[in-house]
């Protein structure tokens, strides 16, 4: 019995430009079964990527090499079937998370705060938050001094918990994305000014898709700058700052900021 030969799409020259599945072809009325095993693998590695555990010791072990002190925390959800089923105590930290802060918060304010959250990811931060961190630091040269919160179990919105423990000015939460079926490893970032427990996402600034892939961690590391300088200018974030950094000529007048100067 002779293979059914495989009909070509049209727009099959678009692939070049993107990895969405597109131009896929038909073998009859059918996918090509190349395509079918193709979806069923990225399916599995996005399941693989919720669910999956983040290495907290190989995290904190990356980070003290590289000279990032870390302090670790997590929420109320006590493992991630209870996490992935109760976002709302992903949102706040757990009693003994929350103790810990408190004897952690310094007797100054923070000018900034850097959370790495696990989220719906962990492979996106075992692979991103550590490039992109030191990615940073031509932008922030004191960023190794105060400690990064690792969090695990960790919502978006525990960052607001953190940062107001901590008593920091604003709070950048690096956190896994909900894996898409071509990117298991997106890394977003969550800018939030004065962060306090009961913000909505409408005070915060997202970067999203941070991975080689996609935005690169200098152009992830150039934009967050650019939105933190933007809101020490504005005195808050979220929907009054907007990301005009690929304006050159609003970027040449935005001074880039310094974790040293005063806020």
């Amino acid at each position: 019995m002779s293979k059914l030969p495989i009909t070509p799409d049209p727009w099959t020259r678009l692939r070049s430009l993107t990895p969405a599945r597109l131009a896929l072809g038909r073998s009859g009325v059918s996918l090509p079964t190349a395509e079918v095993l193709r979806f069923g693998l990225a399916h599995a590695q996005a399941r693989d990527a919720v669910h999956e555990a983040l290495d907290l010791d190989a995290l904190t072990q990356a980070f003290s090499q590289a000279g990032f002190a870390s302090l670790r925390v997590a929420s109320q959800a006590t493992d991630r079937a209870t996490y992935l089923r109760r976002p709302d105590l992903g949102r706040r930290l757990a009693p003994s998370s929350a103790a810990l802060l408190k004897q952690a918060a310094p007797a100054s304010p923070l000018p900034l705060l850097i959370v790495v959250a696990d989220g719906l990811s962990s492979l996106a931060i075992s692979r991103h938050t550590l490039p992109l961190l030191q990615a940073l630091l031509p932008y922030f040269p004191t960023l190794r001094e105060a400690p990064v919160v690792i969090a695990s179990q960790a919502r978006v919105a525990l960052g607001d918990e953190i940062g107001q423990s901590l008593n920091a000015a604003l709070v950048a939460v690096l956190i896994g994305e909900r894996p898409g079926l071509s990117s298991p490893d997106s890394l977003g970032i969550y800018l939030t000014g004065g962060p306090r427990v009961g913000l909505t996402d409408a005070w915060r600034n997202c970067i999203s898709n941070v991975r080689p892939e996609g935005l690169d961690y200098a152009e992830a590391a150039r934009k967050l700058a650019f939105l933190i300088a933007g809101a020490r200018q504005l005195g808050r974030t979220g929907v009054d700052l907007k990301d005009d950094s690929d304006t050159p000529a609003l970027e040449s007048r935005t001074p880039m900021p310094e974790l040293s100067g005063s806020d």
